[in-house]
């Protein structure tokens, strides 16, 4: 496996810091890619401060690949402690470039990894704007 892919990436696979749910979470959702079989479950937690939303934590249950466990894992890196704004900018770029990079078969984690950022904050935002109506 190492020859495939970055120490990094391996140390996040087997060690991931992030795995887990968030049990009083604000938003929970579910992406999947069903010609690899890999399924990522994101938790996110929103903390309010002043005119800003901050994620608080991201957790994530993913089955899959060494690439998409890493990958979800540094997502959840990324986006903690960023704004709602901040974060809708991350791209999988970011997190290939974090993981030491990939064979161009596993890119599609990283991908898929960010799909689930974008889906948690749509939620998020979907479900503010209904409880503020």
């Amino acid at each position: 496996m190492s020859e495939l892919y970055s120490e990094k990436l391996i140390e996040h696979f087997r060690n991931p810091k992030n795995a887990g749910e968030i049990k009083d979470a604000d938003v929970r959702v579910t992406v999947g890619n069903p010609v690899c079989g890999d399924v990522m479950t994101f938790t996110m937690k929103v903390r309010r401060e002043k005119d800003k939303e901050i994620i608080e934590d991201i957790k994530f249950k993913t089955f899959g690949c060494a690439a998409a466990i890493a990958s979800s894992d540094i997502l959840a890196e990324l986006a903690k402690g960023k704004t709602i704004e901040e974060a809708k900018t991350l791209s999988y770029k970011d997190i290939v470039r974090e993981l030491g990079g990939l064979p161009p078969v596993k890119v599609h984690c990283t991908q898929m990894a960010v799909d689930g950022l974008k889906k948690l904050i749509e939620e998020y935002e979907r479900k503010k704007k209904r409880n503020h109506c």
